[in-house]
């Protein structure tokens, strides 16, 4: 039984991850920084497990800011003494529902990057660094990444083009301890809080539009490839960037 932790893991991608793992008989720990939401989570794990048969234990949660070192370090106790897997998903734009920085603000504009950069590529360097000496010789690091890191997107998809520059490095370093460390890319993917309210059914529609499915992506979508990247199967697999987007965008 492997110990499987993951980021961001209460809602989501994250949560369509964990419940992957789960069922699958892994032990499984959730991170996020809303501890009602991950309380909610582990309740609803619970079900799946009972459902996994006996002798497979309860998933288990870890509330921390994975942005902030201190907090980072404060949670340590509180993950496994080994791991077998990481899944970095913690992140999203923080760009929405926040005014932009008005023209000439440029503390604000940096404010406004560097919340991007701190959600998306700090923590996964963080959790991950942390991690390291914890990692089994045979570990599997899965980030997510956006199709906006190929598209523009602003801070959001310079922070997520970063999250790929630096998984690459990760694979580099780690390789020969036998870790691998991918990337898995989503496009419109519905069944998540990414969007907060502001995905109009135009814009829907549009993105639906530049796939070659005809169809938005799922949360399970994801989470079957991220499982796959997790898996003894991909010893081979690192540090690829796998796209997930119905053809939306073709990673040649």
């Amino acid at each position: 039984m492997r110990q499987i932790v993951v980021t961001g893991g209460g809602t989501g991608i994250g949560y369509a991850v964990a419940a992957w793992f789960v069922r699958a008989g892994e032990q499984v720990t959730i991170t996020g920084r809303r501890e009602h939401v991950l309380k909610e989570a582990v309740a609803s794990l619970a079900g799946l497990v009972s459902a996994a048969g006996p002798g497979v234990p309860a998933a288990g949660y870890a509330c921390f800011d994975a942005a902030d070192p201190a907090a980072v370090a404060a949670a340590l106790p509180q993950l496994p003494e080994q791991v077998d897997v990481l899944v970095n998903n913690a992140g999203g734009n923080t760009g929405f529902g926040r005014a932009e920085a008005a023209e000439g603000d440029l503390a604000g504009l940096a404010a406004d990057w560097r919340a991007n950069l701190d959600a998306n590529l700090m923590s996964a360097v963080l959790v991950t660094a942390a991690l390291t000496p914890r990692f089994a010789a045979d570990a599997r690091i899965v980030s997510l990444s956006s199709i906006a890191a190929r598209r523009g997107a602003g801070s959001y998809g310079a922070a997520k083009a970063a999250v790929e520059a630096w998984s690459a490095d990760v694979a580099r370093t780690l390789g020969p301890r036998g870790i691998t460390a991918n990337v898995v890319s989503p496009g419109l993917t519905l069944g998540s809080e990414f969007f907060q309210g502001t995905l109009t059914e135009e814009r829907k529609q549009r993105l639906i539009a530049e796939t070659r499915t005809g169809r938005p992506g799922t949360t399970e979508d994801v989470a079957a490839v991220v499982t796959f990247l997790a898996s003894p199967s991909a010893g081979h697999l690192t540090g690829q960037v796998i796209h997930v987007n119905g053809g939306a965008y073709l990673g040649r």
